[in-house]
């Protein structure tokens, strides 16, 4: 599998998307990646309850043990009863579901492309899948890009979803290329809802990377990340409870649980204390 790996990650003042023919060189890449192939299911074009991509953060501000309790967090979650339940509560008891991993502007990559699942053994050959997939860390955390992949990956899916969502989980703000919240407004435009899993660990100094506090993170995604009907954020601060927290919020996006009644007006507090365009910063009191 060739992928895209980055060279010297630049922040991207402007917020533009890359050139033309950049755009087209991604695209191809995540074409090439994730054909219209699937574990347990014929690839012809198929109506499912939900397009479901779970867009991972790779950076290396997460240490090598806690991306493995991050990846097996994601294949015990598909192995998992609660998960199948959740798919058959559906209309066609089918979603459609790709796993991507992302880091700075130049990398993201597709780890298991669309599947099928509409049963337990489906969801446990996804899962199987994923668990022998090789864990690779890239530099940088760009959010933006990494959801600009999803949306790629959207225009060439072969499934038919009621839904699109993109759930991103990371551990730190967007700090390279494009602002995330114009790429995220974006999204919402389209129809796509993107939910959050803010990974807040207390790393103190050992890795040398900054840690952001449970409270900062799990905000940031609210007022920067998250967005579309019913989005929602479940943070993590606790490397033990990974593992639940990711099927707690599998289950809440495939059986499509409202987390609480929103008037069309609604906003969150403190919205304006946020400045989206900036790059790890914590917010202004």
């Amino acid at each position: 599998m060739r992928t895209q790996h980055p060279s010297n990650v630049r922040h991207d003042p402007e917020g533009t998307r890359p050139p033309p023919g950049s755009r087209l060189k991604i695209l191809a890449l995540l074409v090439g990646v994730f054909g219209p192939t699937s574990v347990g299911a014929a690839p012809e074009r198929r109506a499912v309850d939900l397009e479901l991509i779970l867009a991972v953060d790779v950076s290396p501000s997460m240490s090598q043990a806690e991306q493995r309790v991050q990846r097996d967090g994601y294949v015990s979650a598909f192995q998992h009863s609660d998960v199948a339940r959740a798919i058959a509560t559906g209309a066609r008891g089918r979603i459609a579901v790709a796993y991507v991993e992302w880091a700075g502007p130049k990398y993201q990559r597709v780890v298991v492309p669309w599947t099928i699942i509409g049963s337990y053994d489906d969801a446990k050959r996804f899962a199987d899948a994923l668990a022998v997939r090789p864990i690779v860390r890239e530099a940088g955390t760009s959010i933006s890009r990494g959801l600009q992949a999803a949306e790629d990956l959207f225009a060439h899916n072969w499934a038919l979803g009621e839904r699109r969502v993109v759930d991103v989980s990371g551990d730190g703000p967007n700090n390279a290329g494009p602002p995330v919240a114009p790429v995220r407004d974006e999204l919402i435009a389209s129809g796509i809802t993107i939910n959050g899993l803010p990974v807040s660990l207390p790393h103190g100094t050992s890795n040398g990377f900054e840690s952001y506090g449970g409270g900062y993170l799990n905000a940031y995604y609210e007022h920067c990340v998250i967005g579309g009907p019913d989005a929602f954020v479940i943070g993590v601060d606790d490397l033990a409870l990974f593992a639940v927290a990711i099927r707690r919020k599998l289950v809440r996006e495939i059986a499509d649980i409202s987390s609480r009644p929103r008037l069309a007006s609604y906003v969150p507090s403190r919205r304006s204390a946020f400045d989206c365009s900036t790059s790890g910063e914590a917010p202004h009191p």
